[in-house]
């Protein structure tokens, strides 16, 4: 029997078989793919920008190209230039471009998750992530968002929780 490419694999399908394999209780949300975007997504369907997470993908700028995924609350922003650029060990760290993201994930800026990502990306949580009861974050397509207890992180083999990832604007 041939074992099908990841990349042959719908998003949604890795999403899926990802939370079959960790075994984790969640909720399905259907959402408009028009309405997929965070804040736009909250507003629509009722649900707080506290307890929302956006998944980034990050890229060093020196060669070898490296990408880790981040997780970080919708009231954050990502420390790309202090925190992503040190903890990769590079001198210029950038948001990952969305064909960039596809190509890393296989999921559309909108639909990115933590679920379902290749092994060999890391995958780093800022703490703040880990506090409310649930999260809602990407379910692999604009189509589908997750409602899960973040703890369902501390299953998961290639991530990291990082205090500071992220900062809180004032």
């Amino acid at each position: 029997m041939t074992k099908t490419p990841q990349t042959e694999i719908s998003p949604s399908s890795r999403v899926f078989a990802a939370l079959k394999d960790l075994d984790v209780r969640h909720e399905i949300i259907e959402c408009n793919p028009e309405l997929s975007d965070t804040r736009v997504f909250c507003e629509h369907y009722g649900y707080s920008l506290e307890q929302s997470v956006n998944v980034i993908v990050a890229v060093g700028k020196s060669e070898p190209r490296q990408f880790v995924a981040c997780v970080l609350l919708a009231t954050s922003r990502l420390d790309i230039n202090h925190c992503v650029r040190q903890r990769m060990g590079v001198r210029r760290a950038s948001f990952a471009s969305p064909e960039e993201t596809q190509r890393m994930t296989g999921m559309e800026i909108g639909g990115v998750t933590a679920l379902g990502l290749p092994q060999s990306l890391p995958l780093w949580v800022d703490h703040r992530v880990m506090e409310p009861e649930f999260i809602i974050l990407g379910g692999g397509s604009r189509s589908i968002k997750l409602k899960i207890s973040p703890d369902f992180f501390q299953r998961i083999d290639n991530v990291t929780i990082v205090e500071g990832l992220a900062s809180i604007p004032g």
